[in-house]
């Protein structure tokens, strides 16, 4: 193996920041890999700094669509899914469930407006309402009154990190959750949402590309790892995160070492030849996932701990909407 170095910088949700840490680790620290940006608008400010330097940028999370249909780039490889991907499977679920008029709810960003495009691609109902809100926001008094008023029969919101938190919390008070069904995307009720919600997420339906029970060798080692090392079960990003780090190491162990052949790194991560803890992994020729999508619902494992569990699949083998426009081949 190699001797590898972890630079690490936190970008503070500063898109600037963002980028000025992108520079100094290209320009000055002369990194062979990018990764680790988590919303779209920071990475999106920071890889144009990567793809000038011909250093490769392994996304973990972000994967918004500019870039993977006619902005489509060689040195961009996604780990995770496309950013309207978990949307468009909550679109399929709330159409197979019937749902006749849906409200949307999403920050005022990028991956927002991604998110909801999503699920109206999928979604055959009525949207009632189409909400976008301030990136960052956590009162949701004024949101969760017009939701009331409009009373849709299914809610769908995108609503990451902190903001998700305080809207469940809030829609739960508001005894909101008894009359409107809620769906969520994987990360609205994974373990970094549910430790602080509780029990108020039992019987949330979200749609995932991962789940902890999934029955694969290289899932079953990693779930016990992360457990070992932080007493606490895994999210949807930590696996997101272990797959970033396998994947690099495939594309390293590809060219035996030999990083210095970008064009042959970028093949040999290509290539996707590692195992993932979601099973079947492969890129299509823009470097995002095909992969499949299911239906998870929140409920308690055999030692009483609340945790998503994995209930069907909405789709399989699902690439993303704008790979037809990306000219690379």
């Amino acid at each position: 193996g190699l001797p590898a170095e972890v630079l690490v910088g936190d970008d503070q949700f500063k898109p600037d920041l963002g980028r000025q840490i992108a520079e100094k680790y290209v320009r000055l620290d002369k990194v062979d890999f990018l990764t680790g940006f988590v919303f779209s608008n920071i990475m999106l400010a920071a890889v144009p700094v990567a793809f000038e330097a011909k250093i490769i940028y392994v996304s973990p999370n972000a994967a918004p669509s500019p870039l993977a249909g006619k902005q489509c780039n060689p040195y961009f490889f996604v780990a995770s899914w496309p950013n309207d991907a978990y949307h468009e499977a909550a679109g399929q679920h709330a159409t197979n469930k019937g749902y006749k008029n849906a409200y949307l709810i999403a920050p005022n960003y990028q991956a927002g407006k991604d998110s909801l495009a999503g699920f109206k691609r999928y979604y055959k109902g009525n949207v009632a309402a189409e909400v976008y809100t301030q990136l960052g926001q956590l009162d949701y008094s004024a949101e969760l009154a017009q939701l009331r008023a409009a009373r849709p029969d299914a809610l769908y919101i995108f609503l990451p990190g902190g903001m998700g938190i305080n809207f469940i919390k809030q829609f739960v008070a508001a005894g909101l959750s008894t009359d409107i069904p809620l769906i969520v995307p994987g990360f609205g009720s994974d373990q970094d949402i549910i430790r602080p919600v509780g029990e108020a997420m039992l019987g949330l339906f979200d749609t995932a590309h991962w789940a902890i029970d999934f029955d694969n060798a290289a899932n079953k080692r990693f779930v016990a790892a992360f457990e070992k090392e932080y007493k606490r079960l895994p999210s949807v990003f930590a696996a997101q995160g272990w797959d970033t780090a396998m994947l690099i190491d495939s594309g390293v162990r590809g060219v035996k070492g030999r990083i210095a052949d970008v064009e042959a790194l970028r093949k040999a991560l290509k290539a996707g030849k590692f195992e993932s803890v979601r099973g079947s992994f492969k890129f299509n020729r823009n470097q995002y996932p095909i992969q499949n999508y299911y239906l998870r619902v929140v409920g308690k494992d055999s030692q009483g701990r609340l945790v998503n569990k994995t209930i069907g699949t909405v789709f399989r083998d699902h690439g993303d909407a704008y790979v037809q426009d990306c000219p690379m081949k």
